[in-house]
């Protein structure tokens, strides 16, 4: 439908009913400046001031040349340094990339040629391994920002507390439609090289929603931020939440059990997210008992499901915690259905039901809904959606043939609407809350001499949920050990991507038609975390 107003009145309109990442913290400053919005160590913000800092960083990377489209890569721990670059850079309609602090050079160098960063941030510590991997990128000539959380300088790299204290306050000038390109998430998947996922301020903010009414979200929440903020679960279904709510923030730079049940106690903190990993460490921490947790109301978890044993060892000693389970993937922004707190028990195991904003099915190979109860690929229709694969059409096409988002896991639909994850469809194994692609690490052994064979799975573990797995094996007069494979991939993967357990083996498990059966080797070494 055509209007018939000008440009300039649709330019106009479409200011005025703006709805966009960058729009949601200066509503909340607006409504609540002198409430606190963030805490981070030393570092307090109420929403005024962390507004103020938003503004102030933006236009500051403004000058150095960032405009909208243009990506800015950040790698870093959690901090509220962080939180302010996330919505500077939305702000301007310019698009973040967010990178796994734990990937080594090689790794971040792909990141940062494929999405053609022009500026790359990196906390302090970690400026030797993403200096080099600028150097190795084909955007070596990007300006470099420094997070200094220890205090100090770092040669060649401009302080990003300047940015922050830049001497324009006011708002940047910037068109920012709700469809533009935000963010751009990368993702292993079920690939050998991760995936540009780009998510849109209509992605993000019905999936905000989603959140708020299905998980029990409100503006007085106080919630600790412990989990990497470079995954979109706790930056999207929680940091920004809170900050579109107007909810406190208490950011942790990391999930230490010690610290997390001391910031419990000392915030009177009233909402947590981890994955179900860490709140087993919490359970088994010394200080679990000595501490005052009486304030925690709301519980989070999601990457897989929460052993019925560990439910009901939180349902005992944590008695006033009402605990959801949050399934989706980056491609949903990322939360697709949600188990509630009256149903963990009674359904331990499932992944819930489609949230607010999202429709969920499950297909069989030509995308025709399976019978209730039978196993499918899992799909959806939602805003939540991403807006695709960053510079690749086949994958993007694929995805969302029939106009579904196909997610590559497989499930079961039962008749009361409840879905039950049962496998990768394509392998990927959820460790620790880290996605790993199989593939990746099969590829990376493969280049060690005297591999003939590999398969990768995953098996369960008490502590991980899923440990990563290789079952080797050797070439026809090689002996392999495991020492040889832990130093072949030392440096070459992430060490959460590094398997748990080497197994070598006289042969591999096939069809007929050749393909290697994991299902079997699964089964085979699922017991293998019990010998330790």
């Amino acid at each position: 439908m055509t209007t018939g107003f000008s440009v300039e009145t649709t330019r106009a309109i479409d200011v005025a009913r703006s709805h966009t990442i960058g729009g949601l913290l200066r509503r909340t400053a607006l409504r609540s400046p002198d409430k606190t919005a963030v805490v981070n160590g030393d570092t307090t913000l109420t929403f005024a001031e962390f507004d103020d800092a938003v503004n102030r960083c933006a236009n500051a990377l403004t000058a150095r040349g960032l405009g909208k489209g243009d990506r800015l890569a950040l790698v870093s721990h959690n901090c509220w340094q962080f939180a302010v670059l996330n919505f500077a850079v939305a702000r301007l309609g310019a698009i973040l990339v967010p990178i796994n602090f734990g990937l080594g050079v090689d790794e971040i160098a792909f990141i940062l040629s494929h999405s053609g960063s022009r500026i790359v941030v990196s906390e302090d510590a970690l400026t030797e391994t993403v200096g080099a991997a600028v150097d190795a990128s084909s955007g070596g000539d990007a300006v470099r920002g420094v997070i200094n959380l220890a205090g100090g300088t770092t040669a060649g790299w401009e302080d990003v507390a300047s940015w922050i204290a830049h001497d324009d306050a006011s708002v940047p000038d910037v068109l920012v439609e709700d469809d533009d390109p935000v963010r751009m998430m990368f993702t292993s998947g079920t690939e050998s090289r991760p995936k540009g996922v780009l998510l849109s301020s209509k992605s993000l903010v019905p999936q905000y929603v989603s959140c708020i009414i299905d998980g029990g979200m409100s503006a007085d929440d106080i919630e600790v931020h412990s989990l990497p903020l470079y995954h979109c679960a706790q930056l999207d279904c929680f940091l920004s939440v809170d900050v579109y709510l107007g909810a406190t923030s208490i950011i942790l730079p990391s999930p230490e059990p010690a610290a997390l049940l001391a910031a419990i106690e000392t915030h009177r903190a009233t909402k947590l997210f981890c994955p179900p990993t860490v709140w087993i460490s919490l359970l088994r921490h010394p200080d679990f008992d000595t501490r005052d947790l009486s304030s925690l109301k709301k519980g989070y978890y999601g990457a897989s499901p929460m052993p019925v044993e560990v439910l009901r060892e939180m349902s005992r000693r944590l008695p006033d915690v009402r605990l959801w389970n949050f399934y989706g993937q980056t491609e949903m922004s990322p939360l697709a259905t949600i188990l509630q707190p009256h149903e963990q028990i009674e359904r331990a195991g499932s992944a819930g039901r489609a949230s607010l904003n999202v429709e969920t099915h499950v297909v069989d190979d030509e995308d025709n809904p399976v019978p209730t109860g039978e196993v499918g690929e899992i799909v959806h229709r939602s805003p939540h959606a991403c807006l695709g694969y960053f510079n690749d059409e086949e994958k993007t096409a694929a995805a969302f043939r029939n106009g579904w988002f196909h997610s590559g896991d497989l499930g079961i639909i039962d008749a009361d609407g409840y879905l039950s994850v049962v496998d990768r469809k394509k392998d990927m194994i959820k460790t620790g809350g880290e996605n790993v692609a199989s593939r990746e690490v099969e590829e990376a052994i493969y280049l060690l001499d005297g591999v003939a064979e590999v398969a990768v799975f995953g098996v369960p573990h008490p502590k991980w949920i899923e440990a990563v797995t290789a079952v080797i094996v050797s070439k026809d007069g090689v002996e392999l050990t495991e020492d040889d494979v832990n130093a072949h991939l030392e440096g070459v993967l992430a060490g959460y991507k590094r398997p748990k357990y080497v197994i070598f083996a006289d042969a591999l498990p096939k069809n007929p038609s050749g393909k290697i059966l994991k299902k079997d080797l699964r089964t085979a070494h699922a017991a293998v975390a019990s010998q330790d």
